[in-house]
């Protein structure tokens, strides 16, 4: 098995010419929230920014329901407006005893969404949640704002599991290998194609639903005066997406 810290020695194998700062972020859920990961990350001498999911221990939970209403901060969105329902904290003291220097502990309180089932190391009807970084000077809604984001990670790995790493569908490891390659080459298109092609809500469409709406639709490419016309069903409810796309892929310049 290769653990984070091995990939992330890895990648940083060759030299890069940059000035000296933490301009790496190594973002990672509560996996990464360890005192050997987050150690290692903090290493003298390897410049990296962190933002690592903590499991809520005991010890958390009970520093979380000492906290005095004053110090909870309201949580902001991407645009900068407060987020309903959700608030941040920052906890202090011998709590960070034995973690790496410059360790700063944020947690979040947010109303869980209707339906969510509360855990046991929630508090007062609230969602808790909590995360580690060594980024200094900054305001927590910010700090906690860019660990949110992490969840476009989530979104991928949703995308891969239907696009085929759910199974691995053949007998032996060589095949396999070859199927891997080929998902990732889908997974690739997928990110970059609503990018580049869509707009509007299409751009959010899950792998299903473009298979679905967009990748299935019934057509007939004609040869007509030496031009190909890709004819499309007029009661296709997405036609005009995939003829839009088709016109702006078509105004990119050529990559060769």
């Amino acid at each position: 098995m290769i653990y984070g810290y091995e990939i992330l020695a890895r990648a940083r194998e060759k030299p890069v010419r940059r000035q000296r700062g933490r301009q790496t972020l190594i973002r990672c859920d509560s996996a990464g929230g360890t005192h050997d990961f987050v150690s290692w990350l903090a290493k003298r001498g390897r410049w990296l920014s962190y933002s690592v999911g903590m499991v809520i221990t005991e010890t958390i939970h009970s520093h979380v329901l000492k906290i005095p209403a004053p110090a909870w901060t309201p949580a902001i969105e991407t645009d900068g407006e407060v987020r309903d329902g959700a608030w941040v904290a920052e906890l202090t003291g011998d709590l960070l005893a034995g973690w790496p220097k410059g360790m700063r502990l944020i947690v979040r309180k947010e109303r869980p969404h209707p339906g969510a089932q509360l855990r046991i190391t929630d508090a007062d009807g609230m969602r808790i949640t909590c995360f580690a970084t060594n980024t200094p000077h900054r305001p927590i809604a910010e700090l906690e704002l860019r660990h949110r984001l992490r969840a476009r990670a989530e979104d991928r790995i949703r995308a891969a599991r239907a696009t085929g790493l759910r199974n691995l569908p053949l007998h032996h490891t060589a095949q396999n290998k070859i199927w891997l390659e080929i998902v990732q080459i889908a997974l690739d298109l997928l990110a970059w194609m609503p990018m580049l092609a869509l707009t509007g809500p299409a751009r959010l469409f899950e792998p299903r639903r473009l298979r679905f709406r967009l990748f299935s639709a019934a057509g007939q490419l004609v040869t007509t005066g030496r031009r190909r016309i890709l004819r499309l069903a007029r009661h296709w409810p997405w036609s005009h997406e995939i003829t839009g796309a088709l016109e702006r892929l078509a105004l990119l310049p050529n990559p060769g």
